[in-house]
């Protein structure tokens, strides 16, 4: 079946056909990626920051092989001999003490809500369903009831109502405004270290070190969203590793599960994690064997290959290219490692024009906020291969 068959199918059988550009993908392999037809794309979207380390990576189909020889979805049923290591690794990764597993961003994202809520009631003192998080405007967490409770985008709300109470929102980067939201009753701030959906969207030098500083002197949790800029995709390990600053939680995801299989976590300190008692939270599939001996082969991975510094060197190609082009229809340029957004000038027409005409050219790439396109390719790209990407990028931009 060809494209135009696929996508028919999807219109009238799926309930949410929503792709940046009309491709079916039949294979991936490294930064690539080939349609039904045999067309070659070079991929700059990585799965919105799922895969890290590249489309079928060699460490990980062998760490899932050998784990599927031997079980595969145990997770709450029993205990299995892949939780426990996984999350001893991954706590000492993180430099934290406690996690918590589960499978998408969107439940880490609803666990640390629950965490905090429940840790500011029992351990702050907060009345009884009176705690409030801070959280940021252009945020992006999910898509679940209570995580579109704090979206600011009206797209994500629409039609969606009655909303969860309990959160207030700050302008992202503006310190100031958010110590005016602090009362008695906040018990977080939530917030991703750069804003990956809002359009590659970084805060200013110095505003995460100062919201550590303000969550520790009023007694709140700094909760850190690193489900799409941890694990190496910014140049560092962990985005908050640019300002030397370490939340109360880490939100993982994404790569976590190599590109594989969904994985996400919670990782905390003690005194958060322990609010959780049998019964009080849990997921079927969360911290299965077969998710976390790949999350295991991830952390080897990262450790041994230490992926950040070639996304300092690949960010650092991309953003050369980008200015050699000295196009008018870029408008403004944001980036950090392998996190690149390149607002487009309106009079040009949006960003999603231009990524219909990419994937024409076989690079494949996502917009954002209706200006903004978004470069996240794999890390493990090999530069040639990025170069001829940009190629591709410098002949639309190209004003005649």
């Amino acid at each position: 079946m060809d494209s135009k068959g696929h996508l028919a199918l999807a219109d009238k059988y799926c309930a949410h056909n929503y792709s940046p550009v009309p491709v079916v993908i039949d294979r991936a392999e490294g930064s690539w990626a080939w349609d039904v037809e045999g067309k070659k794309y070079f991929d700059m979207m990585a799965a919105f920051g799922a895969i890290n380390f590249g489309h079928g990576n060699p460490r990980f189909a062998k760490a899932a092989t050998e784990q599927l020889k031997k079980m595969t979805m145990i997770s709450r049923a029993f205990m299995h001999d892949q939780l426990s290591p996984f999350c001893e690794e991954l706590a000492k990764f993180c430099g934290l003490d406690v996690v918590l597993t589960m499978n998408s961003g969107a439940e880490a994202v609803e666990t640390a809500i629950k965490a905090a809520r429940k840790w500011g009631e029992t351990v702050k003192g907060v009345p009884a369903n009176k705690a409030e998080i801070i959280c940021m405007e252009n945020n992006f967490a999910g898509r679940t009831i209570s995580i579109i409770s704090f979206s600011t985008e009206e797209h994500y709300r629409a039609g969606f109502g009655p909303f969860t109470p309990g959160f207030v929102v700050a302008p992202f980067g503006d310190i100031e405004a958010l110590k005016k939201l602090v009362n008695s009753n906040t018990v977080a701030v939530l917030t991703e270290p750069i804003q990956g959906e809002g359009g590659i969207i970084i805060p200013p030098d110095g505003f995460l070190r100062d919201v550590r500083n303000l969550c520790d002197s009023a007694n709140l949790l700094f909760i850190a969203d690193e489900i799409q800029t941890g694990l190496c995709r910014t140049g560092e390990i962990f985005a908050c590793e640019h300002e030397k600053v370490k939340p109360d939680m880490y939100l993982l995801g994404k790569s976590l599960g190599g590109g594989i299989t969904p994985l996400s976590a919670v990782v905390g300190k003690k005194e958060v994690m322990d609010v959780f008692t049998p019964g009080t939270h849990g997921s079927t599939f969360g911290g299965n064997s077969f998710a976390c001996a790949i999350g295991r082969e991830v952390l080897r991975f990262i450790t041994e290959e230490k992926p950040h510094l070639q996304a300092r060197v690949l960010g650092s190609r991309i953003v050369e290219r980008l200015h050699a082009m000295k196009s008018r229809k870029i408008e403004a340029i944001r980036a950090r490692g392998l996190m690149v957004g390149i607002d487009i000038a309106p009079n040009y027409g949006k960003a999603k024009k231009l990524c219909l005409l990419l994937a024409e050219k076989g690079l494949l790439c996502k917009d954002t906020r209706e200006q903004t396109l978004r470069f996240t390719p794999p890390l493990t790209s090999k530069i040639e291969d990025l170069d001829w990407a940009m190629d591709q990028v410098e002949s639309v931009l190209r004003v005649n």
